[in-house]
């Protein structure tokens, strides 16, 4: 194995001395005065090696290691990304306006839970008619399966799922397909198992706290380079593995006390290599906080992040769909139809509204002048919004087909980025459950514990809510692809497919100005029509046919998830639990 003199690296303040092992054998590291621990030696292109700190054995992974072959715990491995040939010289990217997002876990997938595995369904995604696939947290975690949270090695791929190349391969695929790639990344918290950073570096706050532990320092003593591990790992995904944008954890988590937030200069630059490749790059936030300043160009006061994923949508519309009213779901059901033509005009439900749930008011209102509706996303469902129940169950467990395409049609033709979730286009009937796989006997008994606790606090048998230890609730939880081969999941599939396609064809569909959105509705008689420039959208969720009067007289019926609405003049008669689109004049 030929070997060539190789620098090596890592930002270690903490220790008194560190020394690199590279397939055993030990060489001394020099610090300089900023903290940073540097050697030449000779090495092997995927040579295995780690970093002896003081006394500690054995050898720490590389905070910054492109893979970990043998897992969080052991050795990484030198990887080259540009050893890859790419084949997607021809992609330009793809913006997020006028676009569609498929969220996908890559271990439930398909069977097999691989990169290569979920490549091979892409064309199904490309009849879709959906722009990106969002991948959740792929970084290296302890286990063989994880929803991707409890991640630790923020630089590699998680093995299991057939590591960096692997992943590469997959990205490339999809810009062959034109999909385009947003890689689900993690910065408010770390794992429980194998996390070395703060043996080499004080990766958390002291005295900061968040709803998954301690709190990642952005603004402590030490931070600046805390931060440029941060912002250097949104730009490795970004510029080494071709992807098109990051959807950022929780980013009210991260709790950062400098002028600049930390999103702030993570856009700042994201922007400024987005201009060097040549090729649009998106920022998306998760944020529990309503503010619209997360999404307002920097240049006008606002963090300059592109979009964020607007949770009052999903819970409103979920509401106005179930009749749920339990926990957050009680004030948007409260509201019923109401809330959600405020939301389909304005994007958020709490816009400095009192919120029953956390006993204050919350939010902040958009501006709709100076903000386009598609800087905010839209789902019925989502990962969170299933996983997170008691039983994983999806709204197909709840619903009929019937009132899954009226959703379908109002997610789909809203002023919003849409966003799917794996299976829902055909309506899944397979759970989405929590699951982990945590080696430590300890971890793993504390975790479903603490899982089956906090569901029987809310009336839930113990035996109900399943063991997220057990393997069969990772195995319940892959799509059962046979299921596309049945007629009611075909006729589903087909509402989503004429519904993005729609979308794509008729620019009214896609105009983001909230301005030009109006909604007109009946709570007692249950029915629902979207103004989108000439074109209604038209629901009807009650279990009896409905007349509805319309500002304009009705033309063409360009799509309905039924039987044909009946339209005459300025009328249109909507069948039960049924949706429809046609043209007015």
């Amino acid at each position: 194995m030929s070997t060539q003199p190789t620098e090596f690296a890592v930002w270690a303040p903490l220790p008194e001395r560190v020394r690199l092992q590279v397939d055993g054998d030990v060489h001394d590291m020099v610090r300089d005065d900023d903290g940073w621990w540097r050697t030449t030696v000779p090495a092997a292109a995927e040579a295995d090696y780690g970093f002896l700190l003081d006394d500690t054995t054995p050898a720490r992974p590389d905070p910054r290691s492109r893979r970990q072959p043998e897992g969080v715990h052991g050795l990484s491995r030198r990887f080259d990304p540009a050893a890859h040939a790419w084949g997607d010289g021809a992609w330009t990217g793809r913006q997020l306006a006028g676009s569609s997002v498929y969220e996908l876990h890559v271990g439930t997938f398909t069977t097999e839970g691989t990169f290569d595995a979920a490549a091979a369904k892409l064309d199904h995604l490309v009849d879709l008619g959906v722009g990106f696939v969002e991948l959740l947290p792929v970084n290296g975690f302890n286990g063989t399966h994880n929803w991707g949270y409890d991640g630790v090695a923020w630089y590699a791929v998680q093995e299991t799922y057939g590591g960096p190349a692997a992943y590469q391969r997959f990205v490339d695929a999809c810009h062959q397909r034109g999909l385009g790639v947003i890689q689900d990344v993690v910065y408010n918290h770390l794992g429980p198992s194998g996390n070395y950073l703060p043996e080499f570096f004080p990766v958390f706050s002291e005295g900061g706290a968040n709803t998954w532990g301690d709190s990642v320092n952005l603004s402590g003593p030490h931070s600046d380079e805390v931060r440029r591990y941060v912002v250097d790992n949104a730009l490795m995904w970004l510029r080494d593995m071709h992807v098109d944008g990051l959807r950022l954890d929780a980013v009210h988590a991260l709790v950062d006390e400098r002028a600049t937030h930390v999103l702030e200069q993570m856009a700042a630059e994201v922007d400024a290599l987005s201009v060097a490749l040549g090729r649009p790059l998106t920022l998306i936030a998760e944020s529990d906080l309503n503010d619209p300043r997360m999404v307002t160009p920097r240049t006008s006061g606002g963090l300059g992040l592109t979009a964020q994923w607007s949770d009052d949508f999903h819970h409103s519309l979920h509401t106005v769909l179930t009749g749920e009213g339990q926990g957050y779901y009680r004030d948007f059901a409260d509201a019923g139809l109401a809330g959600l033509a405020k939301i389909l005009t304005g994007a958020f439900f709490h816009a400095d509204d009192w919120s029953s749930f956390r006993k204050r008011h919350h939010g902040r209102p958009v501006d709709t002048a100076a903000l386009p509706g598609w800087k905010f996303l839209a789902y019925l469902q989502d990962h969170d919004q299933i996983g997170n129940r008691a039983t994983g169950d999806r709204i197909s467990a709840t619903l009929g087909p019937e009132l899954l395409a009226v959703g379908a049609t109002i997610t789909l033709t809203s002023p919003f980025t849409p966003m799917l979730f794996m299976g829902e286009e055909w309506g899944a009937s397979t759970p989405w459950q929590f699951f982990t796989s945590h080696p430590e006997p300890e971890l793993g008994k504390a975790t479903a514990e603490g899982r089956i606790g906090e569901f029987a606090e809310h009336g839930w048998d113990a035996d109900e809510v399943p063991d997220p230890q057990d393997p069969e609730t990772f195995t319940r939880s892959k799509l059962d692809w046979s299921e596309l081969e049945q007629a009611n999941h075909a006729g589903l599939l087909r509402v989503h497919r004429e519904l993005l396609a729609l979308r794509r064809t008729h620019p009214e569909l896609a105009d983001a100005d909230l301005r030009r959105v109006q909604v007109s509705y009946d709570e007692e008689q249950r029915w629902l029509v979207v103004h989108r420039g000439s074109l209604r959208v038209v629901a009807n969720l009650a279990g009896e046919a409905r007349e509805l009067h319309l500002d304009r007289a009705a033309g063409e019926v360009l799509f309905g998830t039924g039987e044909v609405p009946t339209v005459d003049a300025r009328s249109v008669r909507v069948p039960a639990r049924s949706a429809a689109v046609l043209t007015t004049h």
